[in-house]
């Protein structure tokens, strides 16, 4: 079973949703950035989705932007990024850890050299955020080949035909745009996933984790509610590294916005 199987088995049997935290590998520095990641688990994020700093991020807003232009500014490349994850995975046996990155990231080393780079890592998957599923086959068959989970994006405008090859292609989760538009916190309210969720379930894709503007305790419980198995939350921890908060202030936020994934079990403790 791998880690993400486990993780959604045991969150599964605690009657509450998987919480997914964002960081941007390196940001502010690569020392920091270790003991953020730390302040990640203690929080009580289930898994972690890390960024890969690159300088044209199409996908992301102006925080998760920024957050890229620092790593870089810094002399943070790809190398170092994983050299990260590795020293991550030393420590954290059994927390899934997912790459977000770009296609000309992976192209740099090519499709097959950068999903062994990110097994040997230590990664569980690798979510390409301008690569739409119709182009999205060689990247499947080498995540497999390293086995890696494709992690593929879903919008409640996808197409059946195209949810039909996520289902097919990725492997995981299923990242769900909450909102439209790039990320960021504090935006529009969700959009509804319900008939979503169901052709998704119909085809057999892997669980739908929400993300995109997801930040606060109360869209933890929104999106639960709506049907996700989880959430992931980018734009709002991003923004506490930019503002140079303690890994103590970001594990006590983390701490909160898990707790909220408990709505589902009414006896679970709420914390803050």
């Amino acid at each position: 079973m791998s880690r993400y199987a486990r993780m959604f088995a045991r969150c599964a049997s605690r009657r509450e949703g998987v919480l997914g935290a964002f960081l941007m590998l390196g940001d502010p520095t690569p020392e920091t950035c270790a003991d953020y990641l730390e302040a990640l688990v203690a929080g009580g994020a289930d898994m972690l989705e890390l960024g890969i700093p690159f300088s044209d991020p199409v996908a992301d807003g102006p925080v998760i932007q920024a957050s890229a232009a620092r790593a870089l500014a810094k002399g943070v490349r790809t190398a170092d990024a994983l050299a990260l994850v590795a020293d991550f995975r030393k420590r954290h046996p059994d927390t899934p850890v997912g790459i977000l990155t770009y296609a000309n990231i992976v192209a740099a080393r090519g499709i097959d050299g950068f999903s062994r780079l990110l097994r040997e890592a230590g990664a569980e998957s690798l979510l390409v955020a301008d690569v739409p599923s119709l182009e999205a086959t060689s990247y499947a068959a080498a995540a497999r080949a390293h086995g890696l989970d494709l992690v593929m994006i879903a919008a409640p405008n996808t197409r059946s035909e195209a949810v039909a090859r996520i289902a097919t292609l990725s492997g995981g989760y299923t990242y769900c745009v909450a909102r439209a538009g790039v990320t960021g916190h504090g935006q529009g309210p969700l959009i509804d996933h319900s008939d979503l969720f169901d052709r998704l379930a119909a085809a057999g894709a892997p669980p739908p984790i929400l993300g995109f503007g997801i930040s606060t305790p109360d869209q933890v419980r929104q999106a639960l509610s709506s049907g996700a198995s989880g959430v992931i939350c980018g734009s709002a921890l991003v923004q506490l590294v930019a503002d140079e908060a303690t890994p103590a202030e970001l594990a006590a936020v983390v701490a909160r916005l898990k707790a909220a994934c408990r709505a589902l079990n009414p006896s679970a403790p709420e914390i803050g």
